[in-house]
């Protein structure tokens, strides 16, 4: 598995696409909101840039990549008499994600948001700045920007995918699984864990190369509460059942017990001078909050809904693994197993999520 080549989330915009399948991620967006106007603010009182750079890193192309963009532009606008300087201030706005990103689904959506921001601001009598957006296709685990060149940093539920699967992981290691679940052995979790410390490393050198004296970084990724690796809520379920769903096409001779045995998706839960460091427990419910489902359908509904997101993350290396004839059985059997747990689950599952401020040193 070539994680630069293999690995994006799901295109389009039908029903299993990351852009209807990502509330998650919005929901993060929102949750986290707070520090990252806060960045914002006290970024343009120390730097008083007059071009403003700003970086979202694994940015996607979901309705929270612009989401952010917009959340800056209200920050800027709300506090120019105040930690922001009235002046002729511009931002560069650069979206980062892997070369097989749909950037263009991003660039298709900019021109009605920039007619919707536009009236936004004009009816609450606000001017929005200058702004630019622009994209930059990359992995961020390598550098991507010229040396004391960015402002801010901002990342989302993207920094806890690996550069790759762990090194020296092999097929026999994690048998009938896809992920850390309660048959992996301690051994192997270390090595995840390993591959994290040495990726997010990596990712910090880089960063601190590229951004500027006094500049921000503020990063989302998942966590989990508990000290038990195996134990990372509605994450860790989720996986399971995926596992629990290739050991059943295994069984019933649709796919080969190696095949399995060799997968695993390079992803943790885990976790410059740290600013401030918050925890945030979100619904893991992938429903939109708008729609309510209640009663006997709920969870047959949430189940739909948590597979699909779950199917858009992890389709293309899924199909690049076993090939793409297995993807409807496999996630109708995610949806029977989701809905199962989602009925018998005395506690709520919740998402762990953890935010990091971080500022670069003078």
């Amino acid at each position: 598995m070539k994680i630069d080549r293999d690995f994006h989330m799901m295109k389009g915009d039908d029903e299993f696409s990351y852009a209807e399948n990502s509330r998650i991620q919005r929901r993060a967006i929102l949750t986290t909101r707070p520090m990252v106007e806060k960045a914002i603010r006290e970024t343009c009182r120390d730097i008083h840039p007059q071009s403003l750079i700003i970086v979202d890193l694994g940015c996607s192309f979901d309705t929270s990549t612009l989401l952010f963009v917009s959340e800056v532009i209200t920050t800027i606008c709300e506090n120019r008499n105040n930690a922001i300087e009235e002046s002729a201030m511009e931002i560069q706005f650069f979206l980062n994600d892997l070369p097989s990103n749909d950037f263009s689904h991003i660039f298709q959506s900019l021109e009605q948001f920039e007619q919707l921001t536009k009236q936004h601001f004009a009816c609450r009598g606000l001017q929005p700045p200058p702004y630019y957006v622009a994209a930059m296709a990359g992995s961020f685990y390598t550098r991507l920007f010229p040396s004391n060149s960015v402002h801010f940093f901002h990342s989302s539920m993207s920094v806890m995918w690996l550069s790759q699967v762990p090194e020296n992981l092999d097929g026999s290691m994690n048998e009938g699984n896809v992920h850390i679940g309660p048959t992996t052995p301690s051994m192997l979790a270390k090595l995840y864990q390993n591959q994290f410390e040495k990726d997010f490393l990596q990712f910090l050198r880089m960063r601190c190369k590229e951004i500027v004296p006094r500049g921000r970084m503020v990063l989302t990724l998942t966590g989990r509460r508990s000290k038990d690796v195996f134990d990372a809520g509605r994450t860790t379920i989720g996986f399971e059942l995926l596992s629990q769903g290739l050991r059943t096409l295994v069984a019933e001779g649709r796919v080969e017990k190696e095949k399995l045995d060799s997968f695993n998706i390079p992803i943790i839960n885990d976790l410059l001078d740290i600013s401030d460091i918050q925890l945030f427990e979100m619904d893991g419910n992938c429903m939109d909050d708008s729609e309510p489902v209640e009663g006997p359908a709920a969870a047959q509904a949430t189940g739909q809904s948590t597979s699909a997101a779950l199917r858009a993350a992890t389709e293309s290396l899924i199909a690049s693994h076993f090939g793409d004839s297995i993807l409807d059985e496999l996630f109708t059997l995610v949806t029977r197993y989701f809905t199962s747990y989602i009925e018998s689950e005395v506690e709520k599952s919740t998402i762990t999520i953890i935010t990091l401020y971080l500022q670069a040193k003078h």
